[in-house]
């Protein structure tokens, strides 16, 4: 049987985690959507507001399939879209009467602009004192750099992660991906979780304030440990660790093994492995300490390993000593691999226009709620309709159609 969104969304609610729980969604992009989007797959209803005839921005980001943004389609999985001009005091009064009957607003405006909307904390409690608010901004709403725009690559630079990032002897370089957006779009979702809780035993809502450069701070445990309690700042190391060696990517004959040694456990199993047990007894690699600062020594004894050997071989030999060992795979062959497959992380679900699409489950499993299907995102104001039919009548619809203010 065919299961449609309408059908997906209203199962998702009755048995989910978080069935029950209404979110107005005024985010766009990254931060905000990621953390709606697990909150949605929890069950959440999630309402997100898009700007009439454009929407989101990131429905305009590559790559497209029917039309509609791969990039969207992963961070707004299962939540109803609807469009509302906020620029208009009309559009501001159906945005007030949707928070009446919310329990959760997420928005990620630069400081300040919320309040221009008429959608910031202090206007939005008085219509909802039990409301959960959640502001994500670059900075922070507060401190002096809070009125400043910020894409991750600014947070990434602000935090201090690139200049830990890359090679020694390289420029300063950004991760792979926006953490930045994506660790504060997890903050942002644990911490409205928390939020509820106290809402729940006070009756009090609460603001929350999340920044992507503090969550990015908070989350470089191995540099602040180095820089707060021993005053050495960290620096570039490449794929090495700072404090743990061996471990670190290393040449085989067909590519690269990463090796990640961080006790004298797994180096004692290493020496054997490699053939070389002495090494047990060398002054220089008795301590995990010892290693790291006789690093150089150390990596010229594992390449001269690995290099004799494929990746599979050395992976192999490695994974039956009980060495934590891996190939360098790409994304594809990531989401190819046997492991991947089995845990079920991609699925499909069908969507009014694109057709079927991939999209990414959230990463949890649950022993009380196993996940079935995915609701797909929206077409951009798929369920205005049906969300201000609850409290306006199809002339009031139309005419706030026509008027451009949804």
């Amino acid at each position: 049987m065919n299961l449609t969104e309408e059908t997906l969304i209203s199962d998702k609610t009755e048995t989910a985690p978080l069935s029950g729980l209404r979110i107005v969604d005024l985010s766009r992009v990254l931060a905000g959507p990621f953390c709606t989007a697990l909150l949605a797959e929890m069950g959440a209803e999630v309402i997100k507001i898009e700007t009439p005839g454009r929407g989101d921005d990131a429905r305009q980001f590559l790559p497209f399939q029917g039309g509609e943004s791969g990039f969207f389609m992963l961070i707004n999985k299962a939540k109803k879209s609807v469009t509302l001009d906020l620029k208009s005091p009309r559009g501001v009064k159906i945005l007030h009467r949707l928070v009446e009957d919310a329990d959760i607003l997420v928005a990620n405006f630069r400081p300040g602009a919320d309040a221009r909307l008429g959608a910031d904390y202090e206007t939005l409690k008085k219509i909802n004192p039990a409301l959960v608010h959640a502001s994500i901004s670059g900075f922070g709403q507060e401190g002096p750099l809070s009125p400043r725009p910020a894409y991750d690559i600014v947070a990434q630079a602000m935090s201090g992660l690139m200049s830990i990032t890359g090679e020694a002897d390289g420029p300063p370089t950004r991760v792979g991906e926006s953490m930045g957006d994506l660790c504060a779009g997890l903050n942002a979702c644990w911490s409205i979780l928390a939020a509820i809780r106290h809402r729940d035993r006070t009756g009090k809502g609460q603001h929350l304030d999340i920044a992507m450069t503090d969550s990015l701070i908070s989350m470089m445990v191995t540099p602040l440990s180095l820089q707060l309690f021993a005053n050495a700042g960290p620096t570039r190391t490449g794929n090495r660790h700072p404090i743990s060696t061996p471990f670190d990517s290393f040449p085989c004959r067909d590519g690269y093994v990463v090796i990640a040694v961080a006790n004298d456990t797994l180096f004692a199993k290493l020496s054997t492995a490699m053939g070389h047990p002495e090494l047990l007894a060398d002054s220089r690699f008795a301590t995990d300490t010892a290693r790291t600062e006789n690093e150089p020594a150390l990596r010229v004894l594992v390449t001269a390993w690995t290099g004799e050997r494929t990746v599979d071989e050395a992976v192999q030999v490695l994974d039956e000593a009980g060495v934590p060992a891996s190939p360098i795979l790409s994304v594809a062959e990531a989401l190819a691999s046997e492991h991947v497959v089995a845990r079920g992380l991609v699925t499909t679900a069908n969507h009014p226009t694109a057709g079927e699409i991939p999209l990414v489950r959230q990463p949890v499993r649950f022993s009380q709620w196993p996940q079935g299907p995915i609701a797909p995102p929206p077409t951009l104001g798929q369920h205005t309709d049906e969300v201000l039919g609850a409290f306006r009548d199809a002339d009031e619809i139309a005419a706030l159609r026509r008027d451009g203010v949804i």
